[in-house]
């Protein structure tokens, strides 16, 4: 089977500030180099004690890995800056998943469900796995709820709900919680919601993506500047590009692929 991209998901609110300060460029002017900056994760965002059995069966027999992102929101990135969908963060992932794993075939599929919250999404999840069949899904929620303050606990119902459902059809799941963003912590309070999403992991034994923590800490040692009033899309880029390197990391090392052993 093989999957094809048919939309590019968000990496939620500063991908908006970024597409709103960059639609107004000169089309005409040359493209910058969007190459990223050291964008190191440390071991304790990779480190996990979970394991994707399948995803690592996948690897072992050769493949085919075939990975479903789920998301509430389309990429601004890719609509309004005519950015490619090989330069969104699931295109990185994948990418980077191909060069590590070479002789695996590796395949992307990505669904939005636009503006939707996790009790919304969640009903979804098991046809979806059904129809496309994914060897891994990977779940991106937690903005939206934030967003409109929708209740922690049903939140958290919502999200075990969602949870159970992809295993239930067969899959394994990865969580990614919201993106860090400075200069959103004063309006919108996410601590709430990525706790939740934290004990949700922990219940399930599902390997949670700490986006935020991961984005936060780019912030704080200045390899992003995400406070500033007006970003452009280079930017945007190469926050995607580190992104999608790390979760590939953080895919292959949570499937524990065990190297052939010499006798």
């Amino acid at each position: 089977m093989k999957f094809v991209s048919g939309a590019i998901l968000s990496v939620s609110l500063l991908a908006g500030f970024l597409a709103a300060a960059s639609a107004h460029a000169d089309d005409t002017a040359p493209a910058a180099s969007t190459a990223p900056p050291a964008c190191e994760v440390p071991d304790y965002i990779l480190a996990g004690d979970v394991a994707l059995p399948k995803v690592a069966e996948a690897i072992k027999a050769g493949g085919p890995l075939n990975i479903l992102v789920i998301g509430s929101r389309s990429s601004t990135i890719g609509v309004n800056t005519g950015a490619s969908e090989a330069a969104s963060y699931p295109g990185q992932m994948l990418a980077a998943m191909k060069e590590k794993l070479p002789a695996v075939e590796v395949n992307l599929s990505v669904e939005i469900q636009p503006k939707k919250t996790a009790e919304e999404v969640a009903p979804d999840l098991a046809r979806l796995v059904v129809s496309k069949k994914p060897t891994l899904v990977i779940w991106q929620t937690g903005t939206v709820d934030a967003v409109r303050a929708v209740d922690p606990d049903d939140f958290r119902t919502a999200v075990d709900q969602g949870v159970v459902a992809l295993r239930d059809a067969g899959a394994d799941a990865v969580l990614i919680n919201p993106q860090y963003s400075p200069r959103t912590e004063s309006m919108i309070s996410a601590s709430t919601y990525l706790d939740n999403m934290r004990v949700v992991a922990q219940e399930h034994e599902v390997p949670l993506f700490d986006r935020f923590a991961l984005m936060q800490k780019w912030s704080e040692d200045g390899a992003f500047d995400l406070f500033a009033p007006v970003h452009g899309s280079d930017l945007a880029k190469q926050v995607h590009g580190c992104l999608g390197r790390a979760l590939s990391q953080f895919i292959i090392a949570s499937a524990h692929p065990k190297p052939t052993q010499e006798n």
